[in-house]
């Protein structure tokens, strides 16, 4: 019995230590903000449905770091039109501002942070086949990913983080 309760043990802190590795890996691959975003189309008034094309080694972290990037891209890229869906400009207009506002997005972007509530998958996480393609040594996913963007903005403008669109008239 004794042994039995080591071995368990033994392969709950082995397969622990393997998601941990895989979470600093999946942290790397977001901290470096490599992805693309496509318009797809809009959705219900304040929404957007996006793919995001996120870059790993494992197709599964990329599929789950769309998410950070989405809402990152609308916070600091915005996308470019594509057919009747119009572009979106970036929220921020500060470049800076990601640096500047660190503490802030650092808390934002954490696994389970406030980011998620303005996200969600659209085919929950199921990628087609050829939005799933082997680039060298990783992997480029493409996943339809729904944004709040008038949530995310009024929120954003709430933390003081970027100023109302209402702002400039003052």
């Amino acid at each position: 019995m004794k042994h039995v309760v080591i071995t368990l043990l033994a392969v709950v802190a082995f397969v622990f230590n393997a998601n941990a590795q895989a979470k600093k890996k999946a942290d790397k691959d977001t901290k470096n903000w490599r992805y693309e975003i496509e318009a797809v189309q809009t959705g219900v008034q304040g929404t957007y449905l996006i793919k995001v094309w996120s870059y790993s080694k494992k197709p599964d972290v990329a599929i789950e770091q769309a998410k950070k990037n989405a809402v990152h891209g609308i916070i600091f890229r915005g996308f470019a039109g594509a057919g009747r869906v119009s572009g979106q400009s970036a929220l921020a207009s500060n470049p800076n501002l990601e640096e500047e506002k660190a503490d802030f997005f650092d808390a934002f972007f954490a696994d389970g942070g406030k980011y998620m509530k303005f996200v969600s998958l659209t085919n929950d996480g199921a990628v087609a086949a050829e939005d799933r393609m082997k680039v060298g040594k990783e992997y480029k996913v493409g996943v339809l990913i729904s944004i709040r963007t008038a949530e995310l903005r009024k929120d954003l403008e709430n933390a003081g983080i970027i100023k109302s669109l209402g702002s400039n008239f003052n």
